[in-house]
């Protein structure tokens, strides 16, 4: 992307930032946000800030590209406020796509890999269920996403679908406290010389993806102009397990984690992404591996 105006909701969170940051080498951004999730200290100078909801209609809408990140992102916060969440994460995707799709060519948003079950490796064609509120809201953005391409021709929406993003405190992630993703989490207590919590036995997966491949899918996609469900992952699966190792190794420790049973019912055990449809359409592939990911993630606390 080169001289685009590019607008990024959820823009001073932990990817939304990252992005922003990211394309405002060659482009004009502005990132909108309402703190809820993100900060302003996370953008770099050059990128505009606007602080405002999703749900707002007085914000900049004359853009050429549109990257909609903003959600409350987990399944907690829409069991503690269903219809607020609700409300931003799909009232949300609609008033972001109506006020901007006279100006806008793409947009670009992000979905959720939760709605896959067990079957690995997840691909968009696998039948997806909503079984949290969190997810019936992100399975209605996908809807809206195929309403918008069949009826306007002008208008390409994609929706990412994300595996588990990480970066560590080191970088954007430190302002999400509890809600920032678990290699971060684990590896600021390990510094710490506390033992961190695993559910169950340790050996479920996650599909660990670095927030800078993150930003260069979104890219791709919205260059190529990408229209429905495109998988955003590493393609490789990761227990916990291993996960707490290669974090001992690259903070020098020998912490043992603390095994409780899991507390969630419809929890994910197994992660893995089939990635090829993105890799065909656009060329793009991870390039950061999770050793070297938890590498960056420990450097700060050595």
């Amino acid at each position: 992307m080169q001289d685009a105006r590019v607008l990024v909701t959820g823009g001073a969170g932990f990817i939304g930032a990252t992005l922003a940051n990211y394309l405002v080498k060659t482009n004009e951004v502005i990132a909108l946000d309402d703190r809820t999730l993100g900060t302003p200290e996370n953008l770099d100078p050059g990128v505009r800030f606007v602080e405002a909801s999703v749900l707002d209609d007085d914000w900049p809408a004359a853009v050429d590209v549109v990257f909609h990140l903003a959600a409350l992102s987990s399944r907690s916060m829409l069991e503690e406020r269903p219809q607020a969440g609700t409300r931003v994460n799909v009232e949300g995707l609609v008033n972001v796509i109506e006020r901007t799709r006279e100006h806008a060519e793409s947009v670009v948003f992000a979905g959720t890999s939760s709605m896959y079950n067990d079957d690995l490796p997840a691909s968009e064609d696998d039948r997806v269920a909503a079984a949290t509120c969190y997810e019936a809201s992100m399975l209605a953005r996908d809807r809206y996403m195929e309403y918008y391409n069949a009826f306007y021709d002008d208008l390409t929406v994609a929706s990412t679908r994300f595996s588990s993003v990480y970066q560590g405190y080191g970088g954007n992630e430190a302002h999400k406290g509890e809600y920032a993703n678990t290699v971060s989490q684990w590896a600021a207590k390990m510094a710490n010389g506390d033992r961190p919590v695993l559910w169950g036995d340790g050996t479920q997966t996650r599909d660990y993806v670095h927030v800078t491949d993150v930003a260069r899918a979104l890219e791709a996609v919205a260059d190529a102009q990408l229209a429905g469900a495109y998988n955003v992952g590493a393609g490789r699966n990761v227990s916990f397990n291993e996960t707490i190792a290669l974090l001992n190794a690259a903070l020098g420790t020998s912490i043992e984690p603390t095994y409780e049973p899991v507390p969630l019912t419809n929890y994910n055990y197994q992660q893995r992404f089939d990635i090829s449809k993105l890799q065909a359409a656009t060329g793009w592939e991870p390039t950061v591996s999770f050793e070297d990911g938890v590498e960056q993630v420990c450097a700060p606390y050595r």
